[in-house]
């Protein structure tokens, strides 16, 4: 009798053990519908800009419970690598990643790796109409858009306003206005031209402008194209005799500097003229203890690009085209390009919002402001060199320059070795 009761109570604790584990598989199972996961990558690892994210995604993930957020981060370099390879396969791509515009997303588009927004914008039109107008186009590719556009950056010459009084300068408009300020500085202690070129992305800043404004825009733009580039316009050899005439006013040893130490020798008020991203206000501002200014790449005599551009191009995050939960990842897209979060980008980090209205009296500084009205005032964007075309030109490109301010090239030197590698892209 006691061994049938034991055997009755084995049977009940089996049963009960069994019961409890399709239970506990049930509601794990349940537990792990409630949300789904979205990878997020990006090329910044340090703050304040990573402290900016997880601070985004914090409050999207509580404003959006049934959705969470793996957000991943490496530095800008090794991001250009890892996103290259990432998108080279056909697993494990993230569903919201980073991007570059110009040929960086081009790149993506051709092979399909990214999501076309145009539908989701025609859908939402108050979405679509609160980005600045020229920061949509650099992200588009035959009238379709793939990114939206996060962070507007352009470029101007910084100066010194109180050295400038002090020699009776004004800034200048024209080369030659420009050229003359130049010399009048360096007939004193001050630096010219603060420049760092030891991450050659620098002087590619230069090299684009300059192209921009020396060749004429539907023959840049086919050089710029990997499947039609030849590079012979006499605009291109013209750029560089620019730039090697302007690198007799800047510091010594340019290609082993930083272009971090340039930023920092203007602040420190050694040089009185600095070429840097509009962004970069967030550095020098709070430590300049002189008054600042800004003035625009001067005009060349022999101009042949479009008039009113400026070097730079905005950055902006895209949705993977193997993404399984699409419309998830266009509401995280959406909460990262809203006027909330582009505030809170301007009080976090101090970058421009590409949605406007996000930089205002209320939350910026005058001199932001200001630069903000060079980049809405722009008529187009030069795109940063780096990106707007294939690598391999790049690659020759930026080699030939360094040697170039060493004197070791000629400007003539450098356009045969970019034609070479245009011609093997082709």
């Amino acid at each position: 009798m006691k061994m049938k009761k034991f055997l009755v109570f084995v049977y009940s604790a089996l049963i009960l053990l069994i019961f409890v584990g399709c239970s506990s598989e049930s509601t794990k199972t349940s537990s792990e519908e409630d949300y789904i996961t979205l990878k997020f990558f990006h090329r910044w690892q340090s703050d304040p800009h990573h402290q900016y994210f997880k601070g985004v995604v914090a409050q999207f993930e509580k404003e959006n419970p049934h959705i969470k957020i793996a957000m991943e981060a490496v530095a800008n370099e090794a991001y250009k690598d890892k996103v290259r390879v990432l998108l080279g396969t056909s697993s494990n791509i993230p569903d919201v990643f980073f991007s570059w515009s110009g040929e960086f997303i081009h790149n993506f588009v051709r092979a399909n790796k990214v999501l076309d927004l145009s539908p989701y914008l025609a859908e939402d039109t108050n979405w679509a109409a609160s980005f600045v107008e020229t920061q949509l186009e650099p992200f588009s590719l035959e009238d379709k858009q793939y990114a939206a556009p996060w962070q507007m950056g352009g470029k101007a010459f910084f100066y010194n306003k109180n050295l400038f009084r002090e020699l009776n300068l004004e800034p200048p408009s024209t080369w030659e206005e420009f050229l003359t300020v130049l010399d009048k500085i360096s007939t004193t202690e001050y630096t010219p031209i603060a420049f760092g070129s030891r991450a050659p992305w620098a002087v590619s800043h230069y090299i684009g402008a300059l192209n921009q404004k020396l060749v004429d825009h539907d023959t840049r733009m086919s050089d710029y194209d990997r499947e039609t580039g030849d590079f012979t316009d006499p605009g291109y050899i013209k750029a560089l005799e620019k730039l090697t005439k302007l690198s007799k006013y800047f510091n010594d040893n340019p290609n082993s500097l930083d272009h971090q130490f340039a930023r920092e020798m203007f602040s420190s008020g050694q040089a009185a003229i600095v070429y840097l991203e509009l962004s970069e206000l967030r550095f020098v501002e709070p430590v300049a203890e002189f008054e600042l200014g800004f003035f625009d790449f001067p005009e060349l005599d022999e101009e042949k690009g479009r008039p009113g551009y400026i070097s730079g191009g905005p950055e902006g995050f895209v949705v993977s085209s193997t993404t399984k939960h699409p419309e998830e990842a266009i509401e995280f897209l959406k909460f990262l390009t809203s006027r909330e979060m582009g505030e809170k980008l301007l009080a976090d980090v101090g970058f421009y919002s590409a949605i406007k209205g996000a930089v205002n009296e209320d939350n910026s500084t005058p001199l932001q402001l200001e630069a903000v009205d060079i980049l809405l005032n722009a008529e187009g964007m030069a795109l940063w060199l780096d990106t707007d075309m294939d690598i391999a030109v790049v690659d020759a490109y930026l080699s030939g320059t360094e040697l170039l301010l060493t004197g070791n090239k000629t400007p003539q030197d450098v356009m045969v070795e970019v034609q070479r590698a245009a011609k093997s892209i082709r």
